[in-house]
């Protein structure tokens, strides 16, 4: 009922959870690479066809095409703070057609399909009128192949480092014929390249070889890049609008994104982030405000007390303050009346 049918205002706190978490990164230092947001998506298994957004579609849960429902977030990563910012449920064009169907569910007339990245986009939109600023955004290449959200981001003069399919067009000149990247950039170049050593916390520290090329998208001059991993033979491809970035810079933003994936995992595990029990719209909605709304007051406490211990635990593993040791017991006074009972004596009998 609470999600349902509550008289409360889900949009007015998702509004005040974005701008405390805006207020609390700008109140904080970043690392070198400064205010990283993230865009990605998310999936839930279900098994009916009454959950609003549910279909036979591909879900990055399983890794295949599944019957489920699909949300998109943005992310950010300062230093060690980490958040989700935003979160919305995906409709998909058959349900959005449906209006019968839509209304069965809870859903506005007025809302309806959208594409993923223009979601993102409206997420990274309203993010920015609340406060929100990103030194570079990041995504995968689910979004990273969509021309017109790296237009779109180029035109407001937001940096960003996208992961790009081998097939993705680029261009040698401005005015020259499209090639794809693995055409532009062959993995062959990458194994000769600079070697660089990465952090991602899904898995251990790897060794990348990277190599990279200036090429032209939608008209504007971009850095491709090509990387594989030394130990797993993986390749990744992904382009910058920051040509004067090094390859180190755009290697450690691109890298980055993993931070989204580490809060999916703990949303998922720790606050029910796809537990979708709700038949409506409106308590889909609300439920995943609420989860931006926990993980929001859990990241601003660790980061308030990370590297802090309790007070009972004071001076815990820390050289030169741990307390004196006790000197030992004074002897019992001499009281013949009452003996102190010894291992090994009869009980009394009154006992």
């Amino acid at each position: 009922m609470f999600l349902a049918g509550g008289a409360w205002d889900e949009e007015a706190v998702r509004e005040t959870v974005q701008r405390r978490l805006g207020a609390v990164l700008a109140g904080r230092p970043a690392d070198d690479l400064g205010v990283i947001g993230g865009i990605d998506e998310t999936s839930c298994e279900k098994k009916g066809d009454r959950t609003p957004g549910v279909q036979r579609q591909y879900l990055g849960c399983v890794g295949k095409l599944e019957n489920g429902v699909v949300t998109v977030h943005v992310g950010v990563a300062a230093g060690r703070f980490r958040a989700l910012l935003d979160a919305e449920l995906y409709l998909p064009q058959a349900w959005a057609a449906d209006r019968e169907r839509c209304r069965d569910a809870g859903i506005p007339d007025a809302v309806g399909y959208r594409p993923k990245w223009r979601m993102a986009f409206d997420q990274y939109v309203r993010l920015r009128d609340r406060g929100h600023r990103f030194d570079w955004l990041v995504f995968d290449e689910g979004y990273g192949d969509k021309v017109p959200l790296l237009w779109l981001l180029s035109f407001v003069g937001q940096k960003f480092v996208a992961e790009v399919p081998v097939s993705f067009a680029v261009r040698r000149h401005a005015d020259g014929p499209a090639v794809r990247a693995d055409d532009r950039l062959p993995r062959a170049t990458a194994v000769h390249g600079r070697r660089f050593h990465l952090r991602r916390e899904t898995t251990h520290r790897q060794v990348w070889r990277a190599t990279a090329a200036r090429v032209w998208v939608t008209g504007r001059r971009h850095t491709l890049v090509v990387a594989v991993c030394e130990s797993t033979g993986e390749v990744k491809y992904f382009l910058t609008n920051a040509p004067a970035a090094s390859l180190r810079r755009v290697l450690r933003v691109a890298f980055r994104r993993w931070t989204v994936e580490h809060l999916f995992r703990v949303a998922k595990s720790e606050v029910g982030l796809t537990h979708y029990e709700g038949r409506t719209y409106r308590g889909l909605v609300r439920h995943l405000i609420l989860c931006l709304v926990v993980l929001s007051f859990v990241t601003r406490h660790t980061d308030r007390l990370r590297g802090k211990k309790p007070g009972r635990d004071d001076g815990t593993g820390l050289p030169g303050v741990e307390p004196a040791v006790p000197g030992p017991l004074p002897p019992p006074a001499d009281d013949r009346r009452r003996r102190p009972h010894r291992r090994g004596d009869p009980l009394p009998a009154a006992a």
